[in-house]
Formats: structure tokens, sequence, C-alpha cells
């Protein structure tokens, strides 16, 4: 549904796609950070209004680290929407990709082609999700 508007706005090519990437992937990763910030123990914000910390000590040294695992989480599921917008955005606005390979593979009634090109989509996925999860682990997340 926005991504006949976003080919209007950023014209063919590579903008569009990365609009609809960005779209997709900031709001899993957003929201998981809003549940962490909201989710910080009553206690320890009340030790730091305690020992008078300011709003913004409060954020950085106490609020971000107990949203860290939530927003990993919702990077863990932004990876893989990623993928997606990238197809959703070669189907509206490409000449070239997987989703235009898709879209002409099903023109001409080349099934083969299209589930390839699934597959390939899937591969690149679980690769990112791996990759993801790796990184977070190395980061103690």
């Amino acid at each position: 549904m926005l991504a006949p508007v976003l080919v209007l706005w950023l014209g063919y090519g590579l903008g569009p796609k990365v609009a609809m990437v960005a779209l997709l992937v900031v709001f899993p990763v957003a929201s998981g950070l809003h549940d962490g910030l909201c989710a910080t123990p009553a206690a320890v914000l009340d030790l730091a209004r305690i020992a008078r910390a300011s709003r913004l000590r409060t954020l950085l040294w106490l609020r971000l680290p107990h949203a860290l695992p939530q927003g990993a989480a919702g990077l863990r599921i932004a990876v893989t929407y990623a993928p997606t917008g990238a197809v959703i955005g070669e189907w509206v606005g490409a000449s070239q990709g997987l989703g235009y390979l898709m879209l002409m593979a099903n023109a001409r009634m080349r099934i083969d082609l299209m589930f390839a090109a699934l597959l390939v989509i899937l591969a690149l996925t679980l690769l990112l999700n791996r990759l993801t999860d790796r990184a977070l682990a190395r980061a103690g997340l």
C-alpha cells in the first residue's frame, strides 16, 4: 500500500527499496526498545532518584542497558522482515532483483524460476538471521 507512494516520491531504483526495508525494520526495533525502556525495575529508578541522577544519566546508565535485550529481540524480528521489504520494493518499482525476477517468472508461467527465487530469498533470510544471532551472542545479548 505504501510502496507505490514511495516509488512516486523516490523514483525507480534503490531509493524505494531502501525506504521500504527501513520502514519494515524500524518498527520492531523501536517497539522492542520502548518495551525495554518501560520495563526498567522501579527499584532501580528509585535508587537513581535518591542519588539525584539526571534524566540523561538515568536513561544512558540504567534504562538503556535494561532495554537492550528487548531491542535485540526486535532486531532479530526486523532482520527476518528486511528481505521481504526489499522484495516488495522490487515488485513495485524495479527492473532487476529477485522480486522483479519473481514477477517476470509469474507472468511467463515459470513456476520453477519463481520457486528458485523464493528459495534464494529464504536462504538470504536465514543467513541474515544466523549472522544477527552470532553478532548479538558476541555482544552478550
